[in-house]
């Protein structure tokens, strides 16, 4: 995997075309531990999976600066990290201090009508505070719903596919993987317009589902003994109304640095960081601060709010991002690169883009890789230019549009609060399926769902 002519610098970074296909492994690696850790070896994981995360990093860290010069690396790796991981990390860390100060007080009473009603709503908020943001705040009061129920995984599940990914499709506000078309030109409101139909016919099929599984499990659950429900109903009360002004700060962030080109730029280990990149960053700190000061320890503590998840998804997601980095590059390099045959697929014959095939390569692309960057990828093959794509190739850019954000549901690396949430949803009792069999769950209800999509929308 090290031999000197599988690493070769090009300007700007490593040079996909050069890089074996063996370069993966290390990203495969770290994608089975996250698979099998939980299952096979819970213990060792939970106490040491930062070390299993800094282990296949270095697979990749160190073959590099050996075999290839140190200057490219240096800068392959800041531009990642600087550019790519840390402000990922930084919104998803304020949007999880924010989101976990406000405290919905109360319990509501759990029905097919009640759980429907939660995830309709997160659904729609998603696009407005993000994926994250309507994850966390819901997450909690949901589980508290049903945790009187014997069976109540599918309920976090099904939670996992609509509020943490399908719902995030409308705005550049609600995925990572939009808001980097939206850095890259596509208006601000063209996923609204364009992918609207596609949010509703995915949104309404998943969620018609959920309602008749939670209807036969409901009954089924008749015929059982009632369980003590250790959180009985109460009226709903808010708290933390602060963090929704916080929750605005972060989102004007977002727009700012989007937005305000003051072509002011510091660079760093090769990496160009503009100002209002900086600021941004910069903002997402003080908002977790903020959020800390001003929401009362209580209400934390009656959330269940602990640091433990945050902490799981920066370090393995720490790994990820550095494990991706030559993955990253040989997807880059297009036809010329180790992946030329799937670069193909997107194309047919004369030339004409195969809208299907950008849906469900970005799709499973974006399953287990993060789907921000391969987004982008695939944004780059179909031209690049935001202006085409947003018109004559409309259908191309709502495909990869589409597969970036709803495929991300199939896994629970391929968004982040997928993780979050089942690392929040295991903490409080549920019996969460392995890596594996959440796979099982997803290709049950969503492959159907996505397979007659593409017949509607993309072909």
């Amino acid at each position: 995997m090290i031999a000197p002519d599988m690493a070769h610098a090009a300007e700007g970074g490593l040079d996909g075309a050069k890089l074996s296909p063996l370069w993966a492994i290390p990203f495969a690696g770290i994608l089975l531990c996250i698979a099998t850790g939980p299952v096979l070896y819970p213990h060792l994981w939970e106490h040491h999976y930062g070390k299993f995360a800094a282990f296949w990093a270095a697979l990749v860290i160190v073959p590099l600066f050996i075999f290839t010069d140190a200057t490219t690396v240096v800068h392959t790796l800041s531009h990642t990290v600087l550019l790519e991981y840390l402000p990922f990390i930084l919104l998803l860390l304020a949007l999880f201090t924010v989101a976990g100060g406000i405290y919905v007080e109360g319990n509501l009473h759990d029905s097919v009508f009640t759980n429907t009603a939660l995830l309709g709503f997160g659904t729609l908020i998603a696009s407005v505070v993000g994926t994250t943001g309507a994850s966390m705040i819901l997450i909690r009061p949901l589980i508290r719903a049903n945790d009187d129920r014997d069976y109540n995984v599918h309920v976090v599940v099904f939670f996992i596919f609509l509020v943490s990914n399908i719902g995030g499709s409308l705005t550049p506000l609600g995925d990572p993987p939009l808001f980097l078309g939206f850095l890259r030109g596509v208006d601000f409101f063209w996923t609204t317009v364009h992918i609207f139909p596609d949010t509703l016919f995915a949104a309404g099929i998943v969620l018609a589902v959920f309602m008749v599984l939670d209807v036969y499990l409901h009954h089924r659950e008749g015929n059982f003994p009632k369980k003590k429900d250790p959180t009985p109903d109460s009226p709903l009360h808010l708290h933390g109304k602060i963090n929704l002004l916080l929750l605005l700060v972060i989102i004007g962030a977002i727009l700012m640095s989007a937005n305000w080109k003051p072509g002011i730029k510091f660079t760093v280990l090769g990496t160009d960081l503009e100002l209002q990149d900086l600021l941004r960053d910069v903002i997402f700190v003080l908002v977790t601060f903020a959020s800390l000061w001003l929401t009362t320890s209580e209400h934390r503590k009656a959330n269940d709010f602990k640091w433990g998840p945050i902490e799981e998804v920066a370090l393995l997601f720490a790994g990820i991002f550095i494990c991706i980095v030559p993955v990253m590059a040989m997807l880059q390099a297009g036809a010329n690169g180790p992946f030329a045959p799937l670069v193909a697929l997107v194309s047919h014959a004369d030339g004409t883009p195969n809208n299907a095939a950008y849906f469900w390569l970005t799709g499973i692309l974006s399953s287990f890789l993060d789907n921000a960057p391969t987004y982008l990828v695939f944004f780059e093959l179909a031209g690049g230019d935001a202006k085409t794509l947003m018109t004559t190739g409309a259908a191309t850019l709502a495909a990869i549009s589409a597969g970036a954000v709803f495929m991300g549901a199939n896994s629970y690396i391929g968004n982040a609060p997928n993780f979050m949430v089942y690392a929040i949803a295991r903490d409080a009792g549920i019996k969460m399926p392995s890596f594996f069999g959440y796979i099982l769950w997803s290709g049950a209800v969503l492959i159907p769902v996505f397979l007659v999509m593409t017949w509607v929308f993309f072909i």
